[in-house]
């Protein structure tokens, strides 16, 4: 029996280096773990888990630190679960392992795969309505122009006059020639070729 470990975070700004810890304590060798980087559970293109699932044989354990890490919708859990199963592999969630051929298990598995999604679909709500209240108070309003009004007007001004191209504006302002453009467009201006 070979224990393979997988591991996720959903954005680069998080580290594996616990999950790693935690495989490593449950008797996964350090060369024997897959991971994914930047990538959410949603996310069913994840190399590393496509990896770990190519390195796992029948009598294999896939040890993942907690459900989530390895799926977030109970379609693509027990999509992987089916996977595993055919192949004669179990699941270890932390220090349970999963065994896909005993009901109890199977059941438990999908309880735990239902608290998963419930989970991502909660922070999505919380999400939405956290942007939905900001924008009420008028504190998200989506990315700023990069060009300040009076850069702007005078932007206008110097397109107006005709004696500029998109090119040398774009240039004079350090901004690209769609910024140019779009920043005319939003002034209401004639654009001068």
């Amino acid at each position: 029996m070979t224990e393979i470990g997988y591991a996720r975070c959903s954005t680069d700004k998080q580290d594996l280096t616990a999950q790693r810890q935690a495989l490593c304590a449950l008797g996964v060798s350090e060369d024997r773990i897959y991971t994914d980087h930047g990538l959410t559970g949603s996310n069913r293109a994840r190399p590393g888990l496509d990896q770990a699932l190519a390195a796992v044989r029948d009598g294999d354990v896939l040890v993942v630190p907690k459900l989530d890490r390895l799926a977030r919708s109970v379609p693509d859990a027990r999509a992987i679960a089916e996977q595993l199963e055919k192949k004669g592999v179990k699941l270890a969630l932390g220090a349970s392992v999963y065994d896909p051929t005993d009901p109890m298990g199977k059941m438990f598995f999908n309880i735990l795969a239902t608290f998963a999604e419930f989970e991502t679909d909660l922070i999505r709500m919380r999400t939405r309505e956290g942007m939905a209240i900001a924008r009420a108070k008028g504190k998200l309003r989506g990315k700023q122009p990069k060009l300040s009004e009076k850069q702007q007007k005078e932007l206008v001004r110097m397109n107006v006059s005709g004696e500029y191209s998109i090119s040398d504006l774009a240039e004079l302002f350090a901004v690209s020639r769609p910024t140019v453009y779009r920043s005319l467009q939003r002034a209401g201006a004639k654009i001068s070729p």
